[in-house]
């Protein structure tokens, strides 16, 4: 079961329609504003559909996005018209990433550093990071918060979403490894056709790994990059046991 199947693709966006991507970059903006107010460019690592990086752009930002799924890049190159010259998508792993190029700004949003599961792939990933910014750059990513996916277990989740063709019913069920600090997110999605009445069932697996402010500090140290602050995730609060999204601001 991949991650990011051809069904995870095809209906992203409207698994998250009711995801507020607008104030979400409003939010990021402002960091990157508060910590380096004459950032001009943007690396967004794990892009997806492209959202964020096309609003960061429409911001006045010149952006990068990669993504590991072709079939989500697709999505995302749609978003290009009329942005051909600031806003530009190109497929890899964030591991083997290499644009010979360098940002003011790296992010890595919607828990994509959450994705990378073992240490190996954590670290590799900030030196990607790293490697692809300017001098004082910041590195801006939201991941799961371990003190909080632990105070406020996982649990079975179901969400229901249409529009005019499809009728969607996703159905979360996850599984904690406590000695890898890994949630396995197993998704059952039943999609109707309106018209026919079909139904169609996929099934998606998501390996979630949770972040202790400590492993991460490490890891930090390891690659070379400060920490400059941490917030729970969309505010300005000191995260806690109830911050299950947490975003970090890194400078290299």
């Amino acid at each position: 079961m991949n991650q990011f199947g051809d069904l995870y693709s095809q209906y992203y966006d409207l698994l998250y329609s009711d995801k507020d991507y607008t104030a979400e970059v409003d939010y990021v903006d402002r960091l990157i504003k508060f910590y380096n107010k004459s950032a001009k460019t943007i690396l967004d690592m794990g892009c997806g559909t492209g959202r964020h990086a096309e609003l960061f752009c429409e911001k006045g930002y010149i952006v990068h996005g990669i993504d590991i799924s072709k079939n989500m890049l697709k999505i995302a190159e749609k978003r290009r018209m009329g942005k051909e010259d600031t806003l530009t998508f190109s497929h890899s792993n964030i591991q083997e990433l290499e644009l010979n190029k360098k940002f003011d700004v790296v992010v890595s949003l919607f828990h994509v550093i959450s994705y990378q599961n073992t240490n190996d792939e954590v670290i590799k990933a900030f030196e990607t990071a790293k490697k692809h910014l300017n001098s004082d750059g910041l590195f801006i990513f939201d991941f799961w918060y371990g003190p909080a996916v632990l105070t406020d277990l996982p649990t079975i989740r179901v969400k229901r979403f249409e529009n005019e063709n499809i009728k969607v019913t996703r159905i979360a069920e996850p599984i904690l490894h406590a000695q890898d600090n890994i949630v396995d997110v197993n998704y059952d999605i039943f999609i109707e056709d309106k018209s026919s009445k079909e139904i169609t069932e996929k099934k998606e697996l998501h390996k979630m790994r949770y972040f202790f402010d400590t492993e991460l500090e490490i890891i930090c140290n390891i690659v070379g990059l400060k920490i400059i602050n941490k917030y729970e995730w969309m505010t300005n609060k000191n995260p806690d046991f109830n911050s299950w999204n947490v975003v970090w601001i890194l400078k290299n």
